[in-house]
């Protein structure tokens, strides 16, 4: 049965480079064709405070950036994730806590600080962290260009993975229902459609299926 009066909130992470906001945008429209209400959005957010941590990381850093970005979230869920779930949509969000476990940990900010600041954040109804080998992750980003001054080649990309792998560990622990996804040798759409069927079993239980044509 599809779940009623409430949609689901759903999370990608994983490294730059990875696929995450094509696997957004195929879920949108895989979900949507099957008649899903969908909402797609990104972290940092594209208010103010998101706009602020998205544009000036080489400004914030450490501690700064680490509150700055739990500070849009807070935000981002009470303005914007929370008003479309009680509507019923599926929310699906690129980037969310997983991903500051790993940034800001690379930022030099100690982990339990990162937990302690995002422990009040709504746990999702489903985590998918995405991971692929680093030397192709790296690749992506440097044909398209770095957004930022986290990822700077294949050692950067290197550690994010590993962070990645810790962080889904650790949110496992904290009742995150993660789901792991390794996209090495898979399409995009081979990616998408695996996560919409795990969305879809969400709402209507084991079996669901969705097509992608």
């Amino acid at each position: 049965m599809r779940r009623r009066g409430r949609g689901a909130f759903v999370t990608i992470d994983g490294p730059a480079g990875v696929g995450k906001t094509t696997t957004t945008r195929l879920l949108r429209e895989y979900l949507g064709s099957r008649g899903y209400q969908v909402h797609t959005t990104t972290e940092p957010s594209h208010g103010v405070l998101g706009e602020t941590a998205r544009h000036n990381t080489d400004i914030y850093h450490g501690h700064t950036l680490a509150c700055l970005v739990a500070a849009d979230r807070y935000h981002h869920l009470e303005q914007e994730v929370r008003p479309h779930l009680a509507a019923g949509a599926i929310v699906v969000c690129d980037r969310y806590v997983a991903s500051s476990y790993v940034l800001q940990c690379m930022d030099g900010v100690p982990l339990p600080f990162v937990e302690a600041i995002n422990a009040a954040a709504d746990v999702p109804d489903l985590a998918v962290i995405m991971q692929a080998p680093p030397e192709v992750t790296a690749a992506r980003v440097t044909a398209r260009g770095a957004h930022d001054r986290f990822h700077t080649g294949e050692d950067s990309s290197r550690r994010e993975s590993e962070l990645y792998e810790q962080a889904a560990e650790r949110l496992a622990h904290r009742r995150y229902p993660v789901v792991a996804v390794d996209t090495a040798g898979a399409s995009p759409a081979e990616v998408a459609t695996y996560v919409a069927g795990r969305i879809a079993e969400l709402m209507e239980g084991p079996g669901a299926e969705v097509a992608t044509a």
